[in-house]
């Protein structure tokens, strides 16, 4: 289907709902997805790669449907339920206790770029202002592409700088306290511009577990499945335009649904 220049409120508001997915890749940059969790029941990974430091060069590895902490399995089945019929990839840059290196995360993301994924799922923060060029790099590189970068913010300070978050062309996202998984909130003002569910809620967790757990880590799969839906009715959606999209569909942000990271 080709892509009307310019999406009209009920367009996207009904690619939104009726949306599944289909067609879309969505690339799960994190600590690895556990492809045998029930949550996960039928998943077929496209690409399930880990990015390892062997102390002289970065390997890239077989992922082996495993998840080293937990975190990126939760990630994953956010995303499925969303968008149940979206492609969905691994690339395990995150270790045992969601360390990394900004090189590793930098070589997830190339080869998630080259399989062609058209959504990357970035749970994670970096805050070195030395390290802001290199995400710049990659952030721009994707910009260029087309691809849809979605963040998590800093679970701790909402307003502290951090990448990939940080960035105009990134969609960011805070935790709220909502209900309904396909709800979300634009907030206008900070570069971390919206907040979806991920207040005490219940996730997938490693060796076929659950847990309860409260994080933008969670928020952001919420808004990367319904970027998925809406792409998957109206593929080749630059970006920005995506972007502003979900400005128009997202519901007022207000002090009610504000996650403990926010200062009232």
């Amino acid at each position: 289907m080709d892509t009307p220049l310019w999406l009209t409120h009920e367009q996207a508001a009904a690619a939104l709902h009726t949306g599944r997915g289909a067609g879309v890749k969505v690339a799960v940059i994190d600590s690895g997805v556990e492809v045998s969790h029930p949550w996960l029941s039928g998943l077929q990974l496209a690409d399930d790669f880990a990015v390892v430091d062997n102390g002289l060069q970065l390997e890239v590895e077989p992922g082996g449907g495993v998840d080293l902490f937990g975190h990126g399995t939760g990630i994953a089945a956010i995303i499925r339920r969303l968008a149940p019929e979206a492609t969905i990839g691994s690339f395990r840059v995150l270790g045992a206790r969601l360390n990394s290196k900004t090189a590793i995360i930098r070589e997830g993301v190339r080869l998630a770029l080259e399989r062609g994924y058209q959504v990357l799922n970035c749970s994670f923060g970096c805050g070195l202002e030395q390290h802001l060029l290199q995400y710049k790099q990659w952030i721009d590189e994707a910009y260029l592409m087309g691809v849809h970068i979605v963040a998590a913010c800093n679970n701790y300070d909402f307003t502290k700088p951090e990448w990939p978050g940080y960035f105009p062309s990134v969609v960011t996202v805070n935790f709220a306290r909502a209900e309904a998984e396909e709800t979300f909130y634009y907030r206008p003002g900070n570069l971390v511009e919206f907040a979806a569910r991920g207040d005490d809620i219940e996730v997938a967790w490693k060796d076929g577990g659950t847990k309860k757990a409260t994080g933008s880590s969670y928020a952001a799969p919420h808004v990367a499945g319904l970027l998925a839906r809406l792409l998957s009715v109206h593929p080749g959606l630059p970006p920005l335009q995506a972007k502003a999209l979900l400005h128009i569909q997202a519901e007022r942000w207000s002090a009610e649904v504000a996650g403990s990271n926010v200062l009232l």
